[in-house]
Protein backbone atom coordinates (compact mmCIF):
# COMPACT_ATOMS: atom_id res chain seq x y z
CA UNK A 1 0.00 0.00 0.00
CA UNK A 2 3.04 2.28 0.74
CA UNK A 3 5.91 2.39 -0.78
CA UNK A 4 9.01 4.29 -0.31
CA UNK A 5 11.90 3.82 -2.81
CA UNK A 6 15.60 5.68 -2.89
CA UNK A 7 13.52 8.80 -1.11
CA UNK A 8 16.07 11.11 -0.57
CA UNK A 9 15.89 14.71 0.46
CA UNK A 10 19.34 16.99 1.04
CA UNK A 11 18.35 20.50 2.55
CA UNK A 12 20.90 23.39 1.98
CA UNK A 13 22.62 23.11 5.40
CA UNK A 14 23.36 19.25 4.20
CA UNK A 15 20.80 17.58 6.47
CA UNK A 16 17.72 15.13 5.32
CA UNK A 17 17.06 11.92 4.37
CA UNK A 18 19.06 9.30 2.19
CA UNK A 19 17.79 6.56 0.06
CA UNK A 20 15.07 5.63 2.49
CA UNK A 21 13.44 1.94 1.44
CA UNK A 22 10.50 0.25 2.88
CA UNK A 23 7.04 -0.85 2.23
CA UNK A 24 3.60 -1.12 4.45
CA UNK A 25 1.76 -3.79 3.50
CA UNK A 26 -2.40 -2.82 3.32
CA UNK A 27 -3.77 -3.91 6.54
CA UNK A 28 -0.30 -3.42 8.44
CA UNK A 29 0.63 -1.14 11.26
CA UNK A 30 4.05 0.06 10.93
CA UNK A 31 6.07 1.28 12.89
CA UNK A 32 9.01 4.42 12.13
CA UNK A 33 11.01 4.70 14.89
CA UNK A 34 13.78 7.56 14.99
CA UNK A 35 14.98 10.57 17.70
CA UNK A 36 14.04 14.27 16.99
CA UNK A 37 15.88 15.02 13.80
CA UNK A 38 16.37 11.47 12.34
CA UNK A 39 13.93 11.82 8.98
CA UNK A 40 10.77 10.57 10.49
CA UNK A 41 8.59 14.01 9.87
CA UNK A 42 10.77 14.61 6.60
CA UNK A 43 9.56 11.24 5.21
CA UNK A 44 5.98 11.20 6.30
CA UNK A 45 5.56 14.85 4.67
CA UNK A 46 7.11 12.99 1.00
CA UNK A 47 4.74 10.87 1.56
CA UNK A 48 1.63 14.07 1.66
CA UNK A 49 2.97 15.17 -1.11
CA UNK A 50 3.94 18.20 0.71
CA UNK A 51 8.15 18.13 -0.74
CA UNK A 52 9.57 17.63 -3.73
CA UNK A 53 12.32 14.63 -2.90
CA UNK A 54 15.74 15.62 -4.53
CA UNK A 55 15.52 11.55 -5.85
CA UNK A 56 13.44 8.55 -5.77
CA UNK A 57 9.90 8.64 -4.67
CA UNK A 58 7.23 7.73 -2.39
CA UNK A 59 3.65 5.87 -3.86
CA UNK A 60 0.48 5.43 -2.08
CA UNK A 61 -1.94 2.68 -3.64
CA UNK A 62 0.18 3.03 -6.67
CA UNK A 63 -0.17 7.17 -6.85
CA UNK A 64 2.98 8.80 -6.57
CA UNK A 65 2.48 10.82 -3.38
CA UNK A 66 3.80 14.54 -5.25
CA UNK A 67 2.19 14.36 -8.27
CA UNK A 68 -1.31 12.48 -7.51
CA UNK A 69 -0.94 14.14 -3.65
CA UNK A 70 -5.24 15.54 -4.30
CA UNK A 71 -6.43 12.13 -4.96
CA UNK A 72 -4.79 10.64 -2.71
CA UNK A 73 -5.52 12.69 0.63
CA UNK A 74 -9.37 11.89 -0.02
CA UNK A 75 -8.94 8.50 1.39
CA UNK A 76 -6.34 9.66 3.69
CA UNK A 77 -5.71 10.62 7.14
CA UNK A 78 -2.78 12.35 8.88
CA UNK A 79 -1.95 13.64 12.32
CA UNK A 80 1.39 15.98 11.83
CA UNK A 81 3.89 16.61 14.88
CA UNK A 82 3.08 19.96 14.71
CA UNK A 83 -0.87 20.54 14.38
CA UNK A 84 -2.30 24.08 12.79
CA UNK A 85 -5.98 24.56 13.81
CA UNK A 86 -7.90 27.67 13.19
CA UNK A 87 -7.51 29.04 17.06
CA UNK A 88 -10.63 31.15 17.44
CA UNK A 89 -12.52 28.31 16.15
CA UNK A 90 -14.52 25.40 18.94
CA UNK A 91 -13.45 22.53 18.51
CA UNK A 92 -16.62 21.30 17.26
CA UNK A 93 -17.00 23.96 14.38
CA UNK A 94 -13.03 23.29 13.61
CA UNK A 95 -13.99 19.41 12.99
CA UNK A 96 -17.32 20.03 10.99
CA UNK A 97 -15.36 22.75 8.92
CA UNK A 98 -12.88 19.58 7.82
CA UNK A 99 -15.89 17.52 7.49
CA UNK A 100 -17.28 20.37 5.07
CA UNK A 101 -13.75 20.39 2.85
CA UNK A 102 -13.45 16.79 2.39
CA UNK A 103 -17.63 16.85 1.21
CA UNK A 104 -18.99 14.52 4.16
CA UNK A 105 -22.05 15.45 5.84
CA UNK A 106 -22.30 12.46 7.98
CA UNK A 107 -21.16 13.27 11.75
CA UNK A 108 -21.80 9.77 13.30
CA UNK A 109 -17.80 8.71 13.40
CA UNK A 110 -17.19 12.08 14.70
CA UNK A 111 -19.29 12.19 17.70
CA UNK A 112 -18.16 8.39 18.26
CA UNK A 113 -14.59 9.74 18.42
CA UNK A 114 -15.70 13.06 20.28
CA UNK A 115 -17.23 10.64 23.06
CA UNK A 116 -14.02 7.82 23.13
CA UNK A 117 -11.41 10.43 23.71
CA UNK A 118 -13.19 12.84 25.73
CA UNK A 119 -12.98 15.93 23.84
CA UNK A 120 -14.43 18.87 24.97
CA UNK A 121 -15.70 20.19 21.44
CA UNK A 122 -17.43 23.35 22.80
CA UNK A 123 -13.75 24.88 24.23
CA UNK A 124 -12.11 27.63 21.43
CA UNK A 125 -8.89 25.70 20.49
CA UNK A 126 -6.51 28.63 21.86
CA UNK A 127 -7.76 28.19 25.24
CA UNK A 128 -7.42 23.70 24.97
CA UNK A 129 -4.59 21.94 26.84
CA UNK A 130 -2.04 20.53 24.46
CA UNK A 131 -3.49 17.15 25.28
CA UNK A 132 -7.05 18.55 24.25
CA UNK A 133 -5.51 19.87 20.96
CA UNK A 134 -4.12 16.38 20.38
CA UNK A 135 -7.39 14.57 20.05
CA UNK A 136 -8.80 17.19 18.34
CA UNK A 137 -5.98 16.25 15.72
CA UNK A 138 -6.59 12.78 16.04
CA UNK A 139 -10.55 12.97 15.55
CA UNK A 140 -9.71 14.69 12.68
CA UNK A 141 -7.61 12.60 11.21
CA UNK A 142 -9.60 9.05 11.81
CA UNK A 143 -13.53 11.02 11.44
CA UNK A 144 -13.64 10.05 7.79
CA UNK A 145 -12.39 6.38 8.00
CA UNK A 146 -9.55 7.08 6.13
CA UNK A 147 -7.65 3.31 4.32
CA UNK A 148 -4.58 5.20 5.17
CA UNK A 149 -3.65 6.78 8.14
CA UNK A 150 0.09 8.60 8.64
CA UNK A 151 0.87 9.53 12.77
CA UNK A 152 4.20 12.00 13.29
CA UNK A 153 4.23 11.21 17.11
CA UNK A 154 0.46 10.67 17.42
CA UNK A 155 0.08 10.61 21.56
CA UNK A 156 1.90 13.76 22.35
CA UNK A 157 0.18 15.55 25.09
CA UNK A 158 -1.99 12.71 25.73
CA UNK A 159 -2.51 11.46 29.30
CA UNK A 160 -1.98 7.32 30.23
CA UNK A 161 -5.62 6.87 29.80
CA UNK A 162 -6.07 8.73 26.26
CA UNK A 163 -3.01 6.94 25.31
CA UNK A 164 -4.48 3.45 26.12
CA UNK A 165 -7.72 4.36 23.98
CA UNK A 166 -5.44 5.07 21.28
CA UNK A 167 -3.76 2.17 20.97
CA UNK A 168 -7.36 0.50 21.42
CA UNK A 169 -8.54 2.34 18.45
CA UNK A 170 -4.96 1.40 16.77
CA UNK A 171 -5.58 -1.96 16.95
CA UNK A 172 -9.82 -1.73 16.06
CA UNK A 173 -8.08 0.02 12.73
CA UNK A 174 -5.58 -2.68 11.49
CA UNK A 175 -8.46 -5.42 12.46
CA UNK A 176 -10.40 -3.64 9.91
CA UNK A 177 -7.98 -3.51 7.21
CA UNK A 178 -6.40 -0.15 7.52
CA UNK A 179 -2.91 0.48 6.47
CA UNK A 180 -1.53 2.94 9.57
CA UNK A 181 1.93 4.30 9.42
CA UNK A 182 3.38 5.63 12.65
CA UNK A 183 6.04 7.91 13.63
CA UNK A 184 6.82 7.53 17.05
CA UNK A 185 10.00 7.91 20.16
CA UNK A 186 7.79 5.99 22.31
CA UNK A 187 8.78 2.39 22.86
CA UNK A 188 5.58 1.32 24.18
CA UNK A 189 2.72 2.26 21.66
CA UNK A 190 4.92 0.55 18.96
CA UNK A 191 5.54 -2.58 20.39
CA UNK A 192 2.08 -2.75 21.61
CA UNK A 193 0.52 -1.75 18.01
CA UNK A 194 3.25 -2.81 15.33
CA UNK A 195 4.57 -6.37 13.63
CA UNK A 196 7.14 -4.19 11.93
CA UNK A 197 9.49 -1.52 12.30
CA UNK A 198 11.52 0.71 10.77
CA UNK A 199 14.45 2.65 12.57
CA UNK A 200 16.04 5.64 10.90
CA UNK A 201 19.49 7.46 12.00
CA UNK A 202 21.18 10.46 10.52
CA UNK A 203 18.65 10.19 7.46
CA UNK A 204 19.44 6.74 7.01
CA UNK A 205 17.37 3.28 7.28
CA UNK A 206 19.63 0.91 9.56
CA UNK A 207 16.67 -1.46 10.16
CA UNK A 208 13.41 -2.71 9.07
CA UNK A 209 12.71 -6.00 10.36
CA UNK A 210 10.12 -7.81 12.72
CA UNK A 211 9.61 -7.00 15.95
CA UNK A 212 10.09 -10.12 17.68
CA UNK A 213 13.34 -10.86 14.80
CA UNK A 214 15.11 -7.88 16.55
CA UNK A 215 14.34 -8.86 19.70
CA UNK A 216 15.62 -12.11 19.16
CA UNK A 217 19.29 -10.62 18.36
CA UNK A 218 19.25 -9.08 22.02
CA UNK A 219 20.75 -10.75 24.62
CA UNK A 220 18.46 -12.30 27.24
CA UNK A 221 18.81 -10.66 30.21
CA UNK A 222 18.44 -12.33 33.91
CA UNK A 223 18.11 -10.81 37.59
CA UNK A 224 19.68 -13.39 40.04
CA UNK A 225 19.36 -12.90 44.15
CA UNK A 226 21.97 -15.12 45.81
CA UNK A 227 21.27 -16.71 49.15
CA UNK A 228 24.99 -16.84 50.17
CA UNK A 229 28.27 -14.86 50.29
CA UNK A 230 30.12 -18.33 47.70
CA UNK A 231 27.73 -17.59 45.44
CA UNK A 232 29.14 -14.05 43.84
CA UNK A 233 32.98 -15.33 43.90
CA UNK A 234 31.25 -18.34 41.79
CA UNK A 235 30.01 -16.16 39.87
CA UNK A 236 33.25 -14.11 39.02
CA UNK A 237 35.17 -17.35 38.07
CA UNK A 238 32.00 -18.08 35.52
CA UNK A 239 33.40 -16.69 32.39
CA UNK A 240 29.49 -14.84 32.09
CA UNK A 241 28.58 -11.86 30.91
CA UNK A 242 27.29 -9.80 34.49
CA UNK A 243 26.91 -6.73 36.41
CA UNK A 244 25.95 -6.56 40.15
CA UNK A 245 22.72 -4.81 40.86
CA UNK A 246 22.65 -4.73 44.23
CA UNK A 247 23.56 -6.86 47.22
CA UNK A 248 23.88 -10.36 46.31
CA UNK A 249 22.04 -9.75 42.96
CA UNK A 250 23.35 -9.72 39.32
CA UNK A 251 22.34 -9.43 35.99
CA UNK A 252 23.27 -11.80 33.64
CA UNK A 253 23.34 -11.07 29.80
CA UNK A 254 22.68 -14.36 27.76
CA UNK A 255 22.98 -15.00 23.80
CA UNK A 256 23.44 -18.55 23.62
CA UNK A 257 25.99 -19.57 26.38
CA UNK A 258 22.79 -21.35 28.41
CA UNK A 259 24.69 -24.24 29.39
CA UNK A 260 27.59 -22.21 31.31
CA UNK A 261 25.10 -20.56 33.22
CA UNK A 262 22.69 -23.48 34.46
CA UNK A 263 26.11 -25.40 35.06
CA UNK A 264 26.81 -21.99 37.52
CA UNK A 265 23.88 -21.28 39.08
CA UNK A 266 23.48 -24.80 39.62
CA UNK A 267 26.59 -24.49 42.30
CA UNK A 268 24.69 -21.36 43.62
CA UNK A 269 21.67 -21.17 46.47
CA UNK A 270 19.71 -18.81 44.13
CA UNK A 271 16.38 -17.46 46.43
CA UNK A 272 14.93 -15.48 43.58
CA UNK A 273 15.35 -15.08 39.56
CA UNK A 274 13.70 -12.99 36.69
CA UNK A 275 13.64 -12.21 32.99
CA UNK A 276 12.35 -9.10 32.80
CA UNK A 277 10.68 -8.53 29.10
CA UNK A 278 12.64 -7.35 26.35
CA UNK A 279 11.53 -4.16 25.01
CA UNK A 280 12.11 -1.78 21.87
CA UNK A 281 13.92 0.43 23.51
CA UNK A 282 16.80 -1.93 24.28
CA UNK A 283 16.93 -2.37 20.11
CA UNK A 284 16.63 1.52 19.31
CA UNK A 285 19.73 1.73 22.13
CA UNK A 286 21.46 -0.76 20.19
CA UNK A 287 21.18 1.57 17.25
CA UNK A 288 21.84 4.78 19.05
CA UNK A 289 23.43 4.04 22.12
CA UNK A 290 27.37 4.18 20.84
CA UNK A 291 27.50 8.04 20.14
CA UNK A 292 29.35 8.20 17.20
CA UNK A 293 28.58 4.64 15.73
CA UNK A 294 26.01 3.69 12.96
Amino acid sequence: MIKVHSLTKIYSNGKGIREVNFNVKEGEVFGFLGPNGAGKTTTLRHLMGFVNPSSGKATINGLDCRRDAAQIQQKLGYVPGEIAFYDNMTGNQFLKFIDELRGRHDNERRNQLITRFELEPGRIIRKMSKGMKQKVGLIAAFMHDPAVILLDEPTSGLDPLMQKRFIELILEERDRGKTILMSSHLFDEVDHTCERVGIIREGEIVAVENINALKGKLPKSFIVTFGQIGDMKVMQNSGLVYKETGPMRVEININEDYDNMLRTLSQCHVIHMDSPPQTLEQIFMGFYGKEGNK
